[in-house]
């Protein structure tokens, strides 16, 4: 279409990809400065709101990381999904990743637009300047143009995923020894609510993001939240099924009146058997990972000793013949 001799060049000339492209971002900058326009807020939707607001705890304030961003605040309906179900879900996976502020969908959204538009500008400059238009075919364009684009919009989104994955890893080789020491100072007398808060005491300089998710717990049993959502809230939180398998357990001993110390013991006698079955699945996975790494550099070597001296052989037979 772009190339001499189609219809975009025997319309506009060379530059046909070029007023293509310029052409697209004008309008999807019209597109969104209309819908920031067009929305006007709802005097019952702001009341509501402010409703909302007011009634928010101490221990939400913990939770959310502080006040909204005001610089944010007028790109909100911009840069936040409309849909409920929607902004819970990224606000749930950036929860998981240890993004807690009020504004962590804002700022991953944001970034996601930015990273794109940069991209884009660097893939345009290379191929204009660098690799030109002349001697680029169609499909090279929308490599070089459109492919970084894509990468830096779904660049925080993997990147979002990586931490998710690590924080998850930190809490699961953290937890058991965390339910020991639960399970000790539940036996010394200590109250549920006090061996939580002990416990996030002793773990903080080993296991920083678990010490997190049990000060959470203990400031929200504090300020008087049912303690049966707040552990419901923190299995969502982390994300890990150890986490949510062990809310139950608490649960379930509290609704039944069974004794929370042997629930404790017998639990993380499993969730230590669990941390060693894990290390042994990743020793028993690490031969099979060093296969390839072994060939590419026990074989190559290998074949130089045993056929470079016979290769030698033929070569000098192959002189004296000649």
């Amino acid at each position: 279409m772009f190339e001499p001799g189609g219809v975009f060049y025997e319309l506009f000339g060379p530059m046909a990809p070029v007023l293509i492209v310029g052409a697209m971002a004008v309008l999807l900058l019209l597109l969104a400065v209309s819908m920031l326009f067009k929305q006007r807020p709802d005097p019952m939707e702001k009341l509501a709101a402010q409703t909302r607001q007011q009634k928010v705890s101490k221990n939400e304030t913990l939770r959310s990381g502080g006040t909204r961003n005001e610089k944010l605040e007028k790109y909100g309906a911009f840069l936040e999904p409309q849909d409920q179900e929607s902004y819970s879900e990224i606000q749930k996976k950036l929860m998981q990743a240890g993004y807690r502020g009020r504004d962590a969908v804002r700022m991953f959204h944001a970034a996601q637009v930015i990273l794109g538009v940069l991209a884009l500008g660097l893939g345009l400059a290379y191929y204009y300047l660098v690799l030109g238009p002349e001697n680029a075919t169609t499909q090279q364009m929308v490599m070089y143009i459109l492919g970084p684009g894509a990468a830096g919009y779904f660049l925080p989104k993997y990147w979002v995923s990586r931490r998710a994955g690590k924080r998850h890893e930190e809490i699961e080789d953290g937890f058991p020894d965390a339910l020991d020491m639960m399970l000790v100072c539940v036996e010394a007398g200590q109250s549920l609510d006090q061996s939580i808060l002990r416990v996030s005491k002793e773990i903080q300089s080993s296991y920083r993001e678990l010490a997190y998710e049990f000060q959470v717990v203990s400031h929200e049993i504090k300020a008087g939240k049912d303690k049966s959502t707040v552990l419901n809230d923190m299995g969502e939180r982390c994300g890990v099924q150890d986490i949510s398998s062990f809310v139950t357990v608490l649960i379930q001993a509290q609704v039944f009146g069974t004794s929370i110390a042997e629930a404790l013991r017998v639990y993380a006698g499993e969730m230590r058997d669990k941390r060693v079955m894990r290390a042994e699945e990743k020793a028993n996975k690490l031969p099979t990972k060093m296969t390839l790494v072994t060939m590419g550099l026990t074989v190559p070597p290998l074949l130089i000793i045993l056929v470079g001296p016979s290769a030698m052989g033929i070569m000098k037979l192959g002189s004296l013949a000649g």
